[in-house]
């Protein structure tokens, strides 16, 4: 089984029941094992006017391959009424594989170490949750070096 981390994040009907539907959903996958949720943040959406997102992370041991899990994490968010009709726009459920164990994958549908991840505080923050500390990621970087070049600024960590 190999270590993965799935970024999870939603900003419509009831974003925090969201990720406690797909967190429920996480566990049942199969081949697989939930190995433990960060807290929920909330931050402000990437384009202006949206709703605020809450986001956490998700740690899972899974013998998956990155694409079957890549399918089920859309099942998932489908099952949760996530519609794709705009790039960021809101959304009632968005999960990302962030990293897999360490593999680097670069497919047309997937790419490990998430593209983005090293200038979003909503993903590394509750990455650094979970994570051990001196986690390096299969492109060489090491988390402490992404979390330092990118402040806790716009967050708010949940109760």
């Amino acid at each position: 089984m190999e270590q993965i981390y799935i970024g999870m994040g939603s900003n419509l009907a009831a974003p925090e029941e969201q990720l406690r539907s797909a967190i429920e959903a996480l566990a049942q996958l199969p081949d697989s094992q939930l190995r433990g949720v960060s807290a929920f943040y909330q931050s402000d959406s990437l384009l202006p006017g949206q709703p605020r997102y809450t986001n956490a992370v998700a740690a899972l041991a899974s013998s998956l391959q990155p694409l079957a899990l890549l399918d089920a994490l859309q099942a998932i968010e489908n099952q949760q009424g996530r519609e794709r009709n705009e790039r960021w726009g809101p959304r009632t459920l968005d999960l990302d594989i962030l990293l897999f164990g360490d593999r680097l994958i670069d497919e047309p549908r997937l790419k490990v170490p998430h593209y983005h991840m090293q200038a979003r505080p909503f993903v590394l923050y509750p990455l650094a949750e979970l994570a051990p500390a001196d986690l390096q990621l299969a492109d060489g970087r090491s988390l402490q070096e992404l979390l330092a070049a990118c402040p806790f600024v716009g967050l708010e960590r949940l109760a």
